[in-house]
């Protein structure tokens, strides 16, 4: 972050807006909405100041004395030389100051914001692109209705009462979860105060005092946040634990709720940070405790992500789960690399296939693969690719069959090494691709150069 997002209190505070013109009544208008004492100082003001009561005028040109006492500092004129003053005088005040448009001289940013008071939203860009935020913001204006604002109003009222009544925090955030998920805030949002207040003190009277632990099972997809489903960025924000191995991206994890406790169980080849046995047993005591655990897993946690290992654990102990797909690595991985898994004039099948089984050994039905006109997409198969290929040709694949290795797919890392069954394990001897990897056999491999259109360059940058 190049600024740290607060919110500050200016209630009956001194605050100093330097300029006359309509931009610099815009940030007074602001300041006067969050209760501060505002005061103005311009040679001359225009129209838009008018007789507006609540802003001191002062006719004058900008001198330092004018900083005496401010809580903060706003700079909106059109004299780049005064604007480059307030700034340099502020900062030796320790005095936070915004000039606006110029933000190498702000040591804080004004951003755009959506009042739904006290439920406030502010975006801002840094100052890199004031006019993305205010769009952002339009956004968000048409998703969040106005109710929002009397809902947090009827929450605040009632937070002394719920408290009182659920003393455990964990428990009562849950019940508060519940309330803004459910018909009790519908009921508020259509304006019928008194009937969700009475629904919000019957449940309490009858809120069970047992703690109810769930488990969510989510696939966090091949990598890139944007593929994660709607409905797993909901559970993410719930989850009170996160257990999340090897395949999921820093970035992913990021999205899960701040202040979650979170676990790296590892999943690794050869380098399981915790066995699987373990793995299971964490859920199933976090959720004994009645905690809401998140199992995040790269993928899909059914195709090849152990997820029914799982939550057959689960079952066996009674707690109640939730699964979310993901995009498995198959299909993520291969459309931002340009391979189509099927096409008509390559491929009319595609088989999914573990590199390796629990026993580390490579028994696949190696005939049924080596068919044409099909797609074999190999899961963990980097350290037998050798012996993958050799097999494939043995059992009647041409040698000059395409195949490519795709590396750290769908993020910033994605690398796309191409050759044939004869060729690629040498290649990767000298390329060295880096786990996680993905194997595709097939003549659709081909199609990679003219349907190529993912540029990790331009994904590193966008993540900077």
């Amino acid at each position: 972050m190049d600024f740290l997002p607060v919110f500050m209190n200016v209630k009956g505070r001194p605050c100093l807006v330097v300029g006359g013109g309509e931009v610099a009544h815009r940030k007074a208008s602001v300041l006067l909405d969050a209760g501060a004492t505002v005061k103005a100082v311009a040679p001359e003001f225009s129209a838009a100041f008018g007789d507006q009561q609540g802003i001191e005028r002062v006719a004058e040109r900008f001198r330092p004395a004018h900083l005496d006492g401010a809580t903060l500092v706003i700079a909106a004129t059109d004299d780049s030389d005064v604007n480059r003053e307030v700034s340099r005088l502020a900062r030796e005040r320790n005095i936070p100051v915004n000039v606006v448009d110029s933000p190498d001289l702000c040591t804080f940013i004004m951003p755009s914001i959506m009042d739904r008071s006290p439920l406030v939203v502010a975006f801002s860009s840094g100052g890199a692109s004031p006019v993305l935020a205010r769009m952002l913001r339009g956004k968000l204006e048409t998703m969040v209705p106005q109710g929002y604002g009397r809902l947090a109003a009827f929450c605040a009222r009632l937070r002394d009462t719920v408290k009182a009544r659920i003393t455990n925090p964990q428990t009562r955030r849950i019940f508060w979860e519940n309330v803004l998920e459910g018909p009790i805030a519908e009921k508020m949002l259509a304006g019928d105060e008194a009937d969700a207040e009475a629904m919000l003190l019957e449940r309490l009277e009858n809120e069970n005092a047992a703690q109810h632990g769930e488990v969510y099972l989510v696939g966090a997809g091949p990598g890139d946040p944007d593929l994660l489903t709607f409905r797993a960025l909901r559970l993410m924000q719930k989850a009170d634990v996160v257990l999340y191995d090897n395949l999921v991206s820093k970035p992913i994890v990021d999205m899960a709720r701040r202040d979650a406790a979170r676990i790296f169980v590892g999943k690794q080849r050869d380098n399981h940070t915790l066995p699987q046995d373990e793995i299971n047993a964490l859920l199933v005591r976090h959720a004994k405790e009645g905690k809401r655990v998140l199992r995040l897993k790269g993928g899909d946690p059914f195709i090849f992500g152990r997820g029914g290992e799982e939550i057959e654990t689960l079952a066996g102990h009674g707690i109640p789960f939730q699964v979310v797909p993901g995009i498995t690595a198959a299909s993520g991985v291969a459309s931002y690399a340009g391979i189509p898994l099927t096409h008509r004039d390559y491929a009319q099948a595609c088989i999914f296939v573990t590199g390796h089984l629990k026993d580390g050994s490579m028994n696949l039905d190696w005939g049924a693969l080596a068919r044409p006109k099909q797609t074999i997409v190999f899961y963990m198969g980097l350290h037998g690719l050798g012996t993958l290929c050799a097999k494939l040709v043995e059992h009647g694949l041409p040698g000059s069959t395409p195949a490519a290795i795709v590396q750290q797919g769908t993020t910033k890392n994605q690398r796309v090494i191409k050759g044939t069954l004869v060729t690629l394990p040498g290649i990767a001897q000298v390329e060295k691709p880096q786990a996680p990897t993905l194997i595709i056999v097939g003549g659709v491999v081909a199609l990679s150069d003219k349907l190529a259109w993912f540029n990790p360059k331009q994904a590193a940058g966008s993540a900077r």
